[in-house]
């Protein structure tokens, strides 16, 4: 027999309580305001002022390690090539020297380049600020049916802008030649269709993409977004007045672009048609892709099919109602429990209604 005493039971134990109104109301969360892409480092929770900027300090580190190793390996695949290494070694000294119509310095060039877009995917994902989804789009990926749509409207407008401008040249007695037979056509060609939508895409993302947020987490207008990257983008182009132009004003419209259709879809898009349309034409010998002069003609012609191309864009953009900002996420209701029975510590749980 037990030698603790014995208590009866509490009388309220005996019967089951009658039913209460909740004691907390139903609590719901603010809902969260839709935003332009330049703003979406915004959306998130885990958003501090100086994380983007860390975001930056890891993919130039990341970028400064690759860039070591595939250098490393490069010359070491060039050092039975003495005519190659050299110009490697001329390039290092004298960057604006490039010999882009040679197809390894062509890979090596692109491939430099193309190294920026892991590298700051990798870093965003690293310090977790953002969905890395998001430096794409307001709806968090590509959107790769109107990625097609931009890409068609990119190489049409382009290809007849060039043929204008190839038919003006050939009236005004400038021949129209060809070189089908040049050295190394198919490999540039080759080369041009494999590594040059990730270097224009890698570009985008840096400047379009990374720039563009983090420049809007701290201002809001778009504006300063659109316009500070800018000059970053034409530092990173060696032309002359005419081309750091065209580079600058192309900037304005791919980063208006981004901003008014929600992401870099219609940007990647004219990037990538136009560099490659332009490595393509230099592999026949039309163009001289390691020029780095341009003349006023050229510039107003590059200007006017941009600007034809960013309003078909805006047009297709309406008609095919392209999200432009982000859509938060439905609010969560939480709802108190229907009843709620007090009892003293101890006691166990009320008995079931």
């Amino acid at each position: 027999m037990s030698s603790y005493p014995q208590y009866p039971l509490p009388q309220s134990h005996l019967q089951p309580p009658s039913p209460m109104y909740p004691v907390y109301p139903p609590v719901q969360q603010r809902p969260a305001e839709p935003l332009d892409y330049h703003r979406l480092t915004r959306t998130y929770a885990t958003y501090r002022w100086w994380k983007p900027v860390m975001v930056g300090l890891i993919a130039l580190g990341l970028y400064i390690g690759a860039s070591i190793i595939t250098t490393i390996i490069f010359m070491v695949a060039v050092i039975d090539d003495p005519a190659l290494n050299q110009k490697f070694n001329e390039m290092a000294l004298s960057p604006d020297t490039i010999d882009m119509s040679d197809p390894g310095i062509f890979a090596f060039t692109m491939i430099s380049l193309i190294l920026l877009l892991p590298t700051i995917l990798i870093a965003t994902r690293i310090m977790n600020v953002q969905k890395v989804g998001t430096l794409t789009s307001v709806t968090g990926k590509m959107r790769w049916g109107w990625l097609g749509k931009c890409m068609l409207v990119a190489l049409s407008i382009l290809t007849l802008s060039l043929a204008l401008s190839f038919g003006v040249d050939t009236a005004s007695g400038i021949p129209f030649e060809p070189d089908f037979a040049a050295p190394n056509m198919w490999l540039l060609l080759i080369l041009t269709l494999l590594l040059v939508p990730f270097q224009a895409t890698a570009e985008e993302y840096i400047f379009r993409g990374y720039l563009m947020q983090l420049l809007g987490s701290w201002l809001r207008h778009p504006a300063f977004a659109i316009l500070i990257p800018v000059p970053f983008f034409m530092a990173g182009h060696m032309y002359d007045i005419y081309g750091q132009l065209d580079v600058g004003f192309f900037a304005i419209a791919a980063g208006w672009l981004a901003w008014r259709t929600g992401g870099l879809e219609a940007a990647i898009a004219l990037h990538v048609v136009n560099n490659s349309v332009i490595f393509a034409l230099g592999a026949i010998g039309l163009v001289d892709v390691s020029s780095s002069e341009s003349n006023l003609p050229s510039l107003i012609a590059s200007i006017i099919t941009t600007l034809i191309f960013v309003a078909v864009v805006v047009w297709l953009a309406n008609k095919n109602n392209i999200e432009r900002r982000s859509t938060p996420p439905a609010p969560i209701v939480h709802q108190a429990p229907q009843y709620y029975w007090p009892q003293p510590q101890g006691w166990g749980p009320p008995p079931a209604q």
